[in-house]
């Protein structure tokens, strides 16, 4: 089996599939790899780097198997051969259009946040892999823009008192932002509808922050959160509006697969803040958890800063890089026969909910809803 490697081609995008340690892995199992020249060098990886691993430098598209970061272009489709194998991240839920062109061209596609979420497969979560660099800029990004000290400082002037920040949400991403913060000294809480995070957010020294909002939880299959009624949603801003309003900086970092971000952050919520606050909106990509959030941009609203960062792992290229290449090799082990030869077993659940097209056809599906296939 050959894995070839592309140089990413999305504005912006600086992360690579595979980094020379794990091809090294690679190649020592049997496989063979193709690096496209300069595909690394967004992540620090010069070419020298994977031929000294065992790669071979050529057509990123050459591979019976093309692993990318990014979903592909109309462009990057044309170049895959009928029959090969496409890993990535493909949007399966809300890219229509590509998950159509990859079908009409005949290649068998996996979509790395399709993985299931069951325990053999967690070598494999890059949503998770990705969302703990997510998290962990946000919360710098947070104490970067505050224009006070997050830890509590004492010094010959007075005490400093530590700032108080706000994680809404405490998937992998809002942890990781809870684990962090506390680092840098900040006293922290954090918010969550699902009532079973309650011991994860306080094991890393944050307190939860519980809202009487008349229901016991609201996890759904698959750990995620339940998407709320009308009902329930207006009574969750009215409640947090209030508690947002005593916070020097909220982390918003709450998002259901497939659908718009929940409103969280109404802007009567920004209205409380103080002068100065931040807000860091880790779902601007899919609306925002803020109402005034405005993906990719930095903007001052009632002299509260608003940052809506998009594709924020690919701001730390070097280990989300890495996390990411290790991902990619976990799930190549599972379509790699005793010689190294490609063999998909579509009896495996995790290749088999993995994969989004094949034979031609939408097998996925979430992916065949959102693409309107009702046959």
């Amino acid at each position: 089996m050959n894995v070839s490697v592309p140089k990413e081609s999305a504005a912006g995008e600086r992360r690579v599939a595979l980094v020379p340690e794990v091809v090294e892995r690679l190649v020592q199992s049997g496989l063979q790899v193709t690096v496209e020249s300069g595909a690394g060098a967004g992540a620090h990886h010069p070419d020298a780097a994977y031929e000294e691993a065992g790669a071979a430098m050529g057509d990123g598209f050459s591979g019976d198997v093309v692993a990318k970061v990014a979903p592909p272009s109309a462009e990057e489709i044309a170049r895959l051969s009928e029959g090969s194998v496409l890993i990535g991240f493909l949007q399966p839920l809300t890219a229509a259009d590509t998950v159509r062109a990859l079908a009409e061209r005949g290649v068998t596609s996996f979509a790395m946040e399709a993985i299931p979420r069951i325990t053999r497969a967690q070598s494999m979560d890059a949503l998770s892999s990705q969302a703990t660099v997510a998290g962990y800029r946000a919360a710098l990004i947070a104490a970067q823009e505050l224009p006070r000290f997050f830890p509590m400082l004492t010094t010959a002037a007075g005490t400093v008192r530590p700032a108080k920040v706000l994680v809404l949400g405490a998937g992998v991403a809002g942890l990781q932002a809870i684990a962090t913060t506390r680092r840098l000294g900040a006293i922290v809480q954090a918010f969550d509808v699902r009532s079973a995070v309650k011991e994860q957010i306080e094991s890393l020294g944050a307190r939860f922050l519980e809202l009487d909002m008349g229901l016991e939880d609201a996890e759904a299959a698959g750990g995620y959160a339940r998407p709320l009624t009308d009902e329930e949603q207006q009574r969750q801003r009215e409640l947090l509006a209030e508690e947002i309003g005593k916070m020097d900086a909220v982390i918003s970092t709450a998002a259901v697969p497939g659908r718009r971000a929940p409103l969280l952050v109404t802007e009567q919520a920004v209205k409380n803040m103080s002068p100065g606050s931040v807000i860091v909106d880790l779902a601007a990509e899919t609306g925002g958890n803020c109402e005034l959030t405005e993906a990719g941009e930095t903007v001052v609203k009632e002299d509260v800063t608003i940052l809506g960062p998009v594709n924020l792992a690919s701001s730390m290229p070097d280990h989300a890089s890495s996390l990411y290449a290790r991902n990619v090799q976990s799930l190549l082990g599972l379509m790699a026969g005793e010689e190294g030869e490609l063999k998909l077993d579509f009896d495996d659940e995790v290749i088999a909910g993995a994969c989004i097209t094949r034979d031609g056809q939408i097998v996925h599906e979430g992916a065949r809803q959102a693409a309107g296939v009702t046959a």
